[in-house]
């Protein structure tokens, strides 16, 4: 791979966010060779002009759903697994135009998908998966409506890529489950741990899984030198995966002080997704969402403020996340503005970046420009510290996005 050299620009140094210098950066073999103050020669390299125009690292979205193509996902679940696929290239193009390098996905995508992106074969964030999310019958990955009394989940070999879950009932399942996912290739666990929205016949303040379940998942986790990422709306669900070992909390909208305090004893990460409340709002009935859900939404979509508020307050570590669905995926890069109002425009930089890595395992190799981190970069017009709205929208004035040292694009 070519020599580059990135001159003329201004560093995000998220730890010295008054630095104004110029700097050059030596990209060579995917990664991040040198960084000097000033100019720099190399002979031979491609030589692209900052311009003073802002350096930073790629992005990193910790909740995302790149398979949910269709915002009902009870139908998106019954998707032939062609469409599935096909639909969920232009999702992951999208993600990374707009800035998104990495991405975690919290239930649908697989090893193969991940593996086309890594050689190669379609455009996209790196990618972090779950395989399929655990849901006890009933619970928040059961898209059945009272009517249905269809198999809630088929054999391995027959289930659709499109469903992002998959129904496990009792300790030796559950262990089953988490080492099938592990075998076919997950980088982390997902379970479902309180009611949610787009499911249909789950309260949110329903708890999940038995105690000694969640143990069993925990365990196997933890066997396999990984961790579990649980989906839980309320304090009593909160605590309790945390208490039992879970790493991230996914939502958290209805999070309360006792809970936060739980969270940030243990080490444990929050990863909000408040745009697709905000999305849901706006569109979510023209995209097929359901009534139940809707009305479902609205409880959760007025705390998530209140929630961000409560875990600065507690010093609760928070990745960003945007858990999009359909035609909503577009409004990925507002998740930024939400929380910036709330938090600062600095700190959710840091979520949306050093965070990210910490929850992926990743720190000090992705999200921060630094020697010998991979060259995942953005190059922005504009300072995203004073202005948050240069990384909005579909990356308009993200002017170049590179990933692992290829251009994906630039202008």
């Amino acid at each position: 791979m070519a020599i580059r050299v990135i001159r003329d620009v201004r560093m995000l140094n998220l730890d010295q966010p008054e630095d104004d210098g110029r700097y050059s950066v030596v990209v060579e073999n995917g990664l991040i060779r040198e960084i000097k103050e000033g100019d720099l020669h190399i002979d031979g390299a491609e030589v692209i002009e900052g311009k003073g125009r802002t350096l930073m690292p790629g992005m990193i979205d910790c909740h995302v759903h790149v398979i949910a193509s269709v915002a009902n996902l009870g139908t998106n679940g019954r998707l032939p697994n062609t469409f599935a696929v096909l639909r969920a290239v232009p999702i992951l193009n999208g993600m990374l135009r707009r800035g998104f390098t990495t991405v975690r996905d919290a239930g649908g995508a697989d090893f193969a998908l991940a593996r086309s992106i890594e050689d190669g074969v379609i455009a996209g964030p790196r990618l972090f998966i779950a395989g399929k999310a655990l849901s006890q019958t009933g619970g928040h990955g059961d898209f059945r409506d009272r009517f249905d009394n269809s198999d809630p989940d088929p054999c391995g070999c027959c289930r659709n890529l499109g469903a992002i879950g998959r129904i496990v009932d009792g300790v030796d399942e559950v262990r089953k489950a988490v080492r099938e996912e592990m075998r076919g290739g997950a980088n982390q666990i997902k379970i479902m741990a309180s009611g949610g929205v787009a499911s249909q016949t789950d309260p949110i303040g329903n708890l999940q899984f038995s105690i000694d379940e969640i143990k069993a998942i925990v365990e196997e986790a933890t066997s396999h030198q990984t961790y579990v990422m649980a989906h839980a709306y309320t304090s009593a669900a909160i605590k309790r995966v945390v208490e039992l070992g879970v790493r991230t909390i996914e939502h958290g909208n209805l999070v309360d002080d006792a809970a936060a305090q739980t969270m940030a004893k243990a080490g444990a990460y929050m990863v909000p997704t408040l745009v697709t409340y905000d999305a849901m709002m706006r569109v979510g009935a023209q995209v097929g969402v359901p009534a139940l859900a809707l009305e479902k939404n609205e409880i959760v979509r007025m705390k998530g403020i209140e929630a961000l508020e409560t875990l600065k307050r507690n010093n609760v570590k928070m990745g960003l996340g945007t858990d999009l669905l359909g035609d909503m995926h577009e409004f990925q890069n507002d998740e930024l503005t939400i929380r910036a109002r709330v938090l600062g425009n600095l700190e959710v930089l840091r979520q949306a970046t050093l965070n990210g890595a910490e929850i992926i395992g990743k720190q000090g190799v992705l999200g921060v420009v630094a020697e010998g981190a991979i060259a995942d970069l953005l190059l922005v017009d504009g300072n995203p510290l004073s202005d948050i709205s240069v990384l909005t929208g579909q990356g308009e004035r993200i002017d170049m996005v590179m990933k692992e040292g290829k251009i994906i694009r630039l202008r």
